[in-house]
Parts: C-alpha cells; structure tokens; sequence
C-alpha cells in the first residue's frame, strides 16, 4: 500500500440519486400525449374520409385561395412597410402635430379590431357611393378585394410603425456618437450605421407581424373574398363536410411554417457577423 492510499483511503463512489418526477414534468408529458393522440386521430379521420372526388373539384379552388391569400398578404406589408416609415419618423418628431396625428393613427389602428376597421371601409365607404364616383375612387372601394387590401394595409402599417420606432430607438446612443466623431453627416448615419442595426433588431417582430397578418387576413371571405378561407366556405356550403376546415387550416399551417424557416435563415445570414 502507497504512501498516498494510506492517507487517503479508497472509499465506494456514491449513489445515484432517484430522480422523482415532479408534478409540472408530470402534466407536461401528459399534455404532450394528449396532443399526440390528437393528431394521430385526425390523421386517421383523414384517411378514413379521403374523398378523390371532392379533393378533383375543390383542389384547384384551395390552390387559388392559396395565392390569393398570398398575394393579399405580401402587397400588405410591402405597402404597409412603406407607409410606416413616414409614421415612425413622426412618431419621434420633435414636432407635437405631426407625432399627435401618428400616435393617433397608431392608437386606433392598433386598438380596434381588424374585421370594424375591414367593415367600416367595405360597409362604410361604400355608403358614399356618389362622393367616391365625383374624385374617381368607386371603382377602388367597390371592390371587396381593394377593400380588403386597404384595410389590412393600415392595419399593418400601425404595427410596423411602432416596430420600426421601438427598433430605431433601442440603438445605443454611443452609436449616433461614433459616427459623428467619424465625420458622418445625420443622413448618412442613419442610413450606414443606425437603421442596418434596427432593422436587425426588428427582423423578429416584422415576422411576428407578418404571420399574425397571415392569419388575420381570412376576414377578408367575410366580405365576399375568395381567399384561403374564402373557398373553404364555398367548399363546406357545398359538402357540409368538416374536413374543409381542416385542409384549410393545414395549408395556414404550412404557409407559416414556411415562413417562419425562411426568416430563420434570413435573421441567421443577417447576424452571422455576430455569433463566435
């Protein structure tokens, strides 16, 4: 025996300790069971109510529901991010005209319910039939598609607004510093240094935003619109079957899921400069 095992004798390693489960774990497992055997049932309701007829007839009108949505969704944030961007400088303009007339903008788009903001441009302006043929805009407000991007477009542009403000200000000050101790001018610092940071700080909420929309825009087939949701209330007053919904309700499934994958990439290619 060694010097070193004298002094210091071998001894059993310890028990493990028994983990118990705790309650939370516990329902947590639970939950996620009860989930599970909810999909494997309307996977094999699925199966078992496949019809090929109905799938032949009503395919083709969820595939342009599809695009329509799309289409519906994608000219919204394009023209609700342009219009946002005037909305945000006068949110923090020094000015209190210009930011009272943004924050109230903001506050009631913001506060009211998308289907009264949708109802009110389709419902409302068309009620000014003669005033809107005088300045040329009746073909515009006649249109449930038109209305329907209108509305979702100031909708989006109030949220987009205050994203873009939040995501403006929570640039670090020393950074407008730096670049005038660089000789930047005010326009090229904000454009060069300021809004590239922003805009990455804003990436998350602007896909947030974006899906949110997605789902939101199915109150447009409230208004006679054929959108995703629009054919799929065709379908069902046509087959009374339950099935449309859920098509439906996997193809908005699959558009977001799409989405959040390709913002994913976007946020990763756009920060990969900040991870080690």
């Amino acid at each position: 025996m060694t010097y070193v095992r004298e002094l210091i004798p071998p001894r059993a390693p310890p028990a493990l300790a028994v983990r118990s489960l705790a309650p939370a774990r516990v329902a947590g497992i639970g939950v996620l069971l009860l989930w599970a055997a909810l999909a494997i049932a309307l996977v094999f309701m699925m199966i078992n109510g496949w019809d090929q007829d109905k799938f032949q007839r009503y395919g083709p009108r969820y595939l342009h529901g599809l695009w329509t949505t799309i289409s519906l969704v994608g000219l919204s944030v394009i023209l609700g991010a342009i219009l946002s961007a005037p909305i945000a400088f006068a949110r923090m303009a020094r000015n209190k005209v210009l930011n009272g007339i943004a924050y109230a903008y903001v506050y009631v788009f913001r506060s009211t319910p998308l289907l009264a903001q949708l109802f009110l441009i389709y419902y409302g302006l068309g009620s000014f039939r003669p005033e809107l043929e005088a300045v040329g805009l009746w073909w515009f407000f006649r249109e449930a598609w038109y209305c329907g991007l209108f509305s979702l477009t100031l909708n989006t542009a109030a949220y987009q607004a205050e994203i873009l403000r939040g995501a403006i200000e929570s640039v670090p000050r020393g950074q407008h510093e730096g670049a005038a101790a660089l000789g930047l001018s005010k326009r090229n610092a904000f454009r060069k240094v300021i809004l590239p940071q922003a805009l990455i700080v804003a990436l998350r909420p602007y896909g947030n935003e974006i899906v949110l929309l997605i789902k939101g825009s199915a109150v447009v087939a409230i208004v006679t619109v054929y959108d995703l949701m629009g054919e799929t209330r065709y379908a069902f007053s046509r087959t009374f079957d339950y099935q449309t919904y859920l098509w439906a309700a996997i193809f908005y499934l699959a558009i977001v899921e799409a989405l959040r994958h390709l913002w994913a990439f976007i946020e990763a290619r756009l920060t990969r400069h900040l991870k080690r």
